[in-house]
């Protein structure tokens, strides 16, 4: 009879996760038309100078993660703790992720300011999210031969760019792939690496995954920023060559994320 009333308990809040998690998303989307429909419109027929309306229109998003962060940590969907915090805490940074759930980019944005990021070109024509990522100007990945220069430019514009360099959810259980784009920007830019580890557990919002299938417990995301990885040893050792540097610079970073993400913790707010 003891296990009676934990099985009621987890059925319990079992369900209400299901519903919390479509509260949440249907906050999150009733969010994006608010901001497509109101802010972004307001911003085009106020503000004249493009760089200024693209500056506006990324605060508004990440001040709108933030919320939605916030919402879901009061609705008992995710708890969080973030160890080097301070190092997003700067302009022009290449920021590298691992991307294991659904909602990465919206933890990045959320800390980052002046976040620009390449994304996938479906979220451009998705009437949820296509306001934002016109108005803030974001890379879409379907920009071919432009994109490495569109992201160069970024970076020179002092922008903080948000990178995943494996293009797509990581299934769980299976090894890391990284594609070579991310590594050629850094190195083509001569541009330090700001690496982001993140830890989901137990997993959840994952690849493949329907949203109302939740964990048995909340999801808890540990968020590491590393030490800046160095570029230049790269080049040095490759000859200047940048194609095999960004070979070598791509192993070492399936190496290093692959080893972070499953050593390290959290260790503060």
């Amino acid at each position: 009879m003891s296990r009676l009333p934990d099985l009621l308990d987890r059925t319990v809040g079992r369900a209400w996760r299901v519903l919390a998690t479509a509260i949440a998303f249907a906050t999150f989307g009733i969010g994006g038309l608010i901001l497509w429909v109101f802010w972004f419109p307001a911003l085009e027929l106020f503000v004249r100078d493009r760089d200024r309306r693209t500056a506006l229109a990324r605060g508004a998003v990440h001040r709108t993660f933030r919320l939605f962060i916030g919402w879901m940590r009061v609705l008992g969907l995710i708890g969080y703790d973030i160890h080097g915090r301070e190092r997003l805490h700067r302009g022009g940074l290449l920021i590298l992720a691992n991307h294991p759930t659904l909602i990465d980019v919206v933890f990045l944005i959320a800390l980052v300011r002046n976040a620009d990021c390449v994304v996938k070109s479906t979220l451009a024509r998705n009437p949820f999210t296509r306001g934002p990522v016109r108005a803030t100007g974001y890379i879409c990945n379907n920009s071919g031969a432009d994109l490495l220069q569109s992201c160069m430019d970024s970076l020179s514009a002092s922008g903080n760019l948000i990178v995943f360099p494996e293009g797509t959810r990581t299934r769980p259980g299976e090894p890391m792939r990284m594609q070579r784009g991310a590594a050629q920007i850094a190195i083509r830019a001569v541009q330090d690496i700001t690496p982001v580890t993140i830890r989901c557990h137990p997993l959840g919002l994952t690849k493949g995954q329907p949203w109302w299938q939740v964990a048995s417990r909340r999801l808890h995301f540990s968020i590491c920023v590393g030490e800046d990885i160095a570029v230049a040893p790269f080049l040095s050792a490759s000859g200047g060559e940048p194609a095999l540097a960004a070979r070598r610079l791509t192993d070492h970073l399936v190496h290093y994320f692959s080893n972070e993400r499953g050593s390290h913790a959290g260790a503060g707010t």
